[in-house]
């Protein structure tokens, strides 16, 4: 599992999917939501820009994130 820092109060489930390089760029973070292969908190997250905060698990491509704070 990796931790992803949180600087704000959230971050787009895009933006972090290209952050922590699972996706290379915006347009594959896209395809990865569109076609159900993300999960935010154990549930398939179809909103590419749903808002992640600190606490949350992501999971894609094999890889679990936990988004920790960094404030």
């Amino acid at each position: 599992m990796k931790e992803f820092k949180l600087k704000e109060d959230y971050i787009e489930l895009i933006r972090l999917l290209k952050y922590v390089r699972i996706a290379d760029t915006g347009g594959h973070a896209k395809i990865l939501v569109d076609e159900g292969l993300v999960k935010l908190n154990g549930e398939v997250e179809h909103r590419k820009r749903a808002k992640v905060r600190a606490g949350d698990i992501v999971e894609a491509e094999g890889q679990t994130i936990a988004v920790v704070s960094g404030l």
